[in-house]
């Protein structure tokens, strides 16, 4: 791991960055003394990354979803008990 003056940072951040998102961290040091380590954050592997549809084929949604229960509901609202 190679260290860099805080001005040769400031001078050639964007590489340095982009070289240590690639995996090559460095060392940030101030009067020859080391101050901060700079390395890459861990990225996912891209199977979470979009969340829409990550469980397609896992669920089955029944066909009359949208009426279960029907008959309960009005039996309810009217006051009658099963």
């Amino acid at each position: 791991m190679h260290a860099v003056n805080i001005h040769e940072a400031k001078t050639h951040l964007s590489r340095l960055v982009e070289e240590a998102a690639h995996g090559k961290p460095f060392i940030i040091a101030k009067a020859g003394k080391p101050m901060v380590k700079v390395i890459p954050i861990p990225t996912d592997d891209g199977a979470t990354a979009g969340r829409l549809g990550f469980m397609a084929g896992e669920i089955a949604v029944p066909d009359d979803f949208d009426h279960m229960g029907d008959e309960l509901l009005v039996d309810l609202f009217e006051g009658k008990s099963r």
